[in-house]
């Protein structure tokens, strides 16, 4: 445990960062909540909710400070996951009436990632479905590809909806701004503390918003 929180105050000092967004939801499985979410920052769980829980909760302290000083940034996260849930309902719906399943995990990884020196930073947004890679957004074209065939159908209907495309530009703009953020509060509540929780991580889970 002394290790671990060792290495997260060294990725606080890094020059690079991350952001991610982990989306987990299963059908037909009894032992997992139908969704889970997790936000994880610098490899760390700040955040975590379920369809059991329905509203996010805060992991670190800093992140409490953050959302105290900033209280619309939370309701950001509970309109998100609310709106998740059903979003990720519906998917799996699909794609069991689609490949004649009845067991199904769809799981998002989404966020940014930022160097700390160069200022430059890199978004990504991709699904897998049942433990393979299923379809991702290219950032730079605003375009969705997939080594999958069954995942066709999905690209074209994503690639035509333009008013969720530019959605996407969350990735590009607004999620390397809350890295900063993020970074810089925890690292201020480092220097005051001498000291930072270090939750378990739960990286198969949290927050995505296409519609396949």
């Amino acid at each position: 445990e002394t290790l671990r929180r060792f290495c997260y105050v060294l990725g606080l000092l890094c020059l690079k960062h991350s952001l991610m967004f982990f989306v987990t939801s299963a059908s037909g499985r009894w032992d997992i909540p139908e969704f889970i979410g997790s936000l994880i920052v610098d490899e760390v769980q700040v955040g975590y909710c379920d369809s059991n829980i329905r509203r996010p909760e805060l992991r670190q302290d800093w992140m409490r400070t953050f959302i105290k000083d900033d209280p619309q940034h939370l309701e950001w996260y509970v309109n998100k996951c609310i709106e998740n849930q059903h979003f990720f309902r519906a998917t799996i719906d699909n794609l069991m009436n689609r490949f004649k399943q009845s067991v199904h995990i769809l799981q998002q990884m989404s966020g940014c990632e930022w160097d700390d020196e160069t200022g430059e930073s890199r978004g990504f947004n991709q699904y897998g479905y049942d433990g393979e890679d299923f379809i991702a957004l290219d950032l730079q074209m605003l375009t969705w590809i997939t080594p999958k065939p069954q995942a066709f159908i999905t690209k074209l209907r994503w690639d035509t909806d333009k008013a969720r495309l530019d959605d996407n530009k969350y990735f590009i703009h607004l999620y390397p701004d809350w890295l900063k953020k993020y970074v810089q509060y925890a690292r201020s509540f480092l220097q005051r503390t001498g000291r930072i929780t270090q939750p378990e991580i739960h990286t198969n889970v949290i927050l995505g918003h296409e519609n396949v």
